[in-house]
Order: C-alpha cells, then structure tokens, then sequence
C-alpha cells in the first residue's frame, strides 16, 4: 500500500506522521487530532508554509521538513455545547418534530410515505455533516453575510471575509511613506512584463506600482487627478478587496498589471485615445472589488441578497461594478473630478462594459463577436461597436492571464483558484446546493482543472487577439501552450501511475518508514 509523510508543527512542538493510500479524511483528522491532543469536539487548521489554510484530506500534497504545516486548535469545544448548537442550529427539536410528524402520518394512514423516509434520511445526513465539519467550520470567517446567503444566521458579520481596519491602516501608512521614494528604472520597466511576480511584493509596494502605472501613463497629468485623492482611491481599492483564496487584491494588481503590460506592448495609445487607456486600466483594478469568493452560480442557486437584486444577472459583476463608483462618490476619492460631464459620461460607460465582461457566462458570446469583425471586415477604431469589443477583449485577456506568467508565477494562482473553488463547493453540499464538477475537491486535479480551460477558454481568446496584435504570440500565446503542455504531462503521469498501481496492487513501503495500524505519530 503507498505511503506518504507528512511534515507538520504543533505550537514549538515538530511532528511527522505517515498516511497509507486508503486512508480516510476521518484517519487524517484523528491523527492531527491526537497529535494536537485536543478532544473530539475542537476544530482543526492547517496552514501551509504561505499561510494558506489547506484541506485536511487524502489529497493533502507531500511536504518536507523545511516546508512544515502549521497545525492550530482554532475553536475548542465549549460548555459542552454541541458545534449545531454554536452554529445556531438546533438539530433535537428538528428531529423531535420528524419523530411527530412520522406518527402522525403513521396513524392517520397506517403506511409511512416514501417522502417522510427521505426527508428523515437527510436530516440524518446532516447532522452527521455538522458532527464532522472540521474541514467546513472555518468557512464563516471567509463568507461576507453582505451578499446575502440562505444560512444567513449562521454568520458573524464581525467575522466576515473583510480585513480589519487596524490592518488596513498599517498599509496605508506603509504606503503614504513608500510615496516619497521614487520608483527605480528597472523596477519600471519589469513592472511592464508579463513575466512580472507577485508573490515578491507585499500590498504596500503594490499599491505604489499601481500608483506607477497610473504616473507612467500620463493619465495624472491628461485628466488633472491630484496625488493625494489618487492615494485616497487607491486604499478604498485596497479596503473593499476582501481575504477570499483568489479573489482579493493580488489578483486585481495582477490582473491591472497584465493591462498596463498590454498596453506598452501592444502599443494601445497609438491606436485608442487616452479615455480609453484609462477605461482598460481602472475598470481592471475594479473588476472584483467586495468579491466575496463564491461564484454567481452560488449566488443564484443560493437565492442571495445579490442575486435577488440583479435578477440573476452577472450578480457579481453588477456589484463590483456598483461599489466601484459607490467609491467614487466619495469626494476625496473622485480620480474623476475634474473631468467633463461627457467625459465621465464615457467613463462610466465604458466601465461598467468592461468589468460586466468579465462575467465568463458571457464569454462565447463576447469572443465570437470580436471573431467576427476579423471574419468579415477589418478592425476599425474609430467604430464604437469594434473598439467596445476590443477593450471587452482585452480586460478579458488580462483577467485570465495568469497561465501567461513563468509557471512558477502562475501554479500558486491555480492553487488560490482550486482552494476557492472546493470551499465553495464544501458549502454548496453542506446546503445542499448543485456542485460544478470543476469545484468538486473529490473530482479535480490541477491538470484536470487547466487542460480544457486553457483548451476551449484561453487559447481560442489569446489567439483571437493575437490575429489583431501579433506581437503578442511570443510573449502571451507561447506561454499559454508550454502551460497546456505542462499539465498535459502531468495529467498523462497521473493516469499512469493510477494504471501502475491498479496492475501492480500494493507498493512496497520505502525502507526505514514504520507504521502502525492506527497512523499513530512518528517520533
């Protein structure tokens, strides 16, 4: 049977424990359980070398002793209350009322209908979920009650998805003091590469180099915005972005800084003028403000207070949109002040298209649009219709682009994604909402999750844009296909080391590696 070990830390306390194969979520937690000595009724973390909270499953990734788990008891059990009790729900009253329900029927009709069956079944199969929700119970501090959600009550709002202010002041003070300090040449220049990394900054230097793109552009000087009001802009960016996996402010930098690198290296101010330029580049920083990391495929199911509003409509998109200007409302942060009332006529417009966009329910439609002015007529930018598609596609692009970047850049992404993904689709069983095979933890992997996105997604989009802008086939096509070629061999390795183990049964156990029956810890 194959073995793995897995390196992880208990306070100051190092640790290591090996799992077989079959193990099962419930070994696992009962392992760390013991390893933490904490009872059968705590909950359980664990955080990855970044800080990352990471399932507690089979699928756990190997690590080594230099890239130890941190394991926390996040929430012991308290005065013996039950974890449905904590949450709000009180599990003995629904089943007292089942219990009189089944009676009633059970005399009235002398027969049980197979409907009161079932829905005794699911009240069981709930309770058994609350009984071992480890893996779930952190999700209330990842979920914002703002969007509205059917469990409503389950939720803090002083415990929502958004960052403290206590944080959100040190960055801002890290950043107002980083403002006086000039960018470097070289900084400048690698900040317009699609190779730039992220993960190398901390959100006070992004927000300078936001700042930067802004300064490089000419767009402070084209529209008479005033430095502090766009430092005042910057940090409501910054505070309304909430700490979901993948949603959340790196993202928006990343995706702003792919648009500022299109835009020099497509050369965009040679062929749209200098609204549009600055359209392309707030609308990206916008186009996921408040997310609050649970898709609009959640929200309609779900029947939130979003989805009511927008009728099912690109909920997210609507309310990124609408906190977009909600924040530029607020007269210290009006980057767009001193502009004309048909400048900001266009801006506006021109806005609320690109971040709607960015809804991937429209994506078919909005591609085979742009095809179709290259099938049939060419490109013109002085026709409103072909430069509207164009800035559509281009923020599009630039909000899909991780899988353009060294793949050293681009895999922790996929992990963010994949990790927003599974805790949605944790909810959505837990409510008994329809799960999307692509969020299912059970389902995918993340070659599985790459291969036909970047497949029947990025590539018919890239190259789209690369028939208008061929310039861009090195530096965005290439990458793209080593991408698909990448987790097309990894896919292949995994098939076949799934056909080795089906054929060849159990695997030797490496030498020196003992086990006991019940994954007791090894010292």
């Amino acid at each position: 049977m194959a073995t793995k070990v897995i390196y992880f830390e208990v306070g100051e306390k190092k640790e290591q424990a090996e799992f077989r194969s079959d193990d099962t979520p419930d070994d696992l937690r009962e392992t760390f359980r013991a390893a933490a000595e904490a009872s059968p009724d705590d909950i359980l973390k664990l955080y990855n070398t970044k800080g990352n909270l990471i399932n507690i499953s089979p699928k756990l990734p190997e690590n080594t002793p230099d890239t130890r788990y941190k394991l926390e008891v996040v929430a012991a059990h308290c005065n013996d209350t039950p974890v449905a009790v904590q949450l709000g729900v009180d599990i003995s009253a629904i089943e007292a009322r089942l219990a009189k329900l089944e009676r009633k029927v059970f005399v009235e009709n002398g027969d049980m209908p197979p409907v009161v069956g079932e829905l005794k079944h699911k009240v069981e199969h709930f309770k058994e979920k609350l009984e071992s929700v480890d893996h779930l119970s952190w999700l209330g501090l990842f979920k914002d009650i703002s969007c509205g959600t059917s469990l409503q009550p389950f939720w803090d709002k002083t415990q929502s998805i958004r960052k403290t202010e206590e944080h959100n002041r040190r960055v801002f003070e890290k950043f107002r003091k980083m403002s006086k300090v000039q960018v470097t040449e070289e900084v400048q220049k690698y900040l317009r590469k699609p190779t730039f990394d992220n993960w190398q900054w901390d959100d006070s230097e992004m927000l300078i180099l936001l700042r930067q793109m802004y300064i490089d552009l000419g767009i402070l000087s084209k529209f008479n915005i005033e430095m502090p009001v766009l430092h005042n802009w910057l940090y409501e960016i910054y505070r309304n972005y909430n700490q979901v996996p993948f949603h959340n402010f790196k993202h928006c930098f990343m995706v702003a800084q792919m648009m500022y690198g299109l835009t020099w290296l497509i050369d965009l101010p040679s062929l749209l003028d200098d609204l549009d330029i600055m359209i392309l580049l707030t609308s990206a920083i916008c186009h996921d403000l408040d997310h609050p990391g649970y898709n609009n495929a959640y929200q309609i199911n779900a029947r939130t207070e979003l989805a009511m509003r927008y009728n099912d409509i690109s909920p997210l998109e609507n309310h990124h949109c609408a906190v977009a200007f909600e924040i530029l409302e607020k007269k210290h942060c009006n980057i767009f002040c001193n502009m004309s009332k048909d400048q900001y006529r266009k801006v506006r417009e021109g806005m609320i298209k690109c971040i709607l966009a960015t809804d991937m329910a429209k994506h078919n439609e909005i591609l085979n649009s742009f095809k179709a002015i290259n099938t049939t007529s060419q490109f013109d930018a002085n026709n409103k219709e072909h430069k509207s598609l164009l800035l559509m596609i281009l923020i599009k692009v630039a909000d899909i682009s991780n899988e353009c970047r060294p793949m050293d850049v681009a895999e922790p992404w996929l992990e963010c994604l994949l990790e927003e993904f599974f805790n949605q689709s944790d909810m959505e069983k837990l409510e008994g909402l329809p799960v999307a095979p692509f969020m299912d933890r059970e389902k995918v992997t993340k070659s599985s999750s790459q291969i036909g996105f970047i497949k029947f997604a990025l590539l018919p989009l890239f190259e789209s844009l690369c028939e208008l802008f061929p310039v861009i086939e090195e530096d965005i096509i290439e990458p793209v296909r080593k991408a698909l070629e990448y987790y097309t061999d990894m896919q292949k390795a995994l098939e076949e080391e799934k056909r080795r183990r089906d054929t060849a049964g159990d695997v030797q156990k490496p030498n020196g590696i003992t086990q006991t029956k019940n994954n007791k810890i090894l010292t």
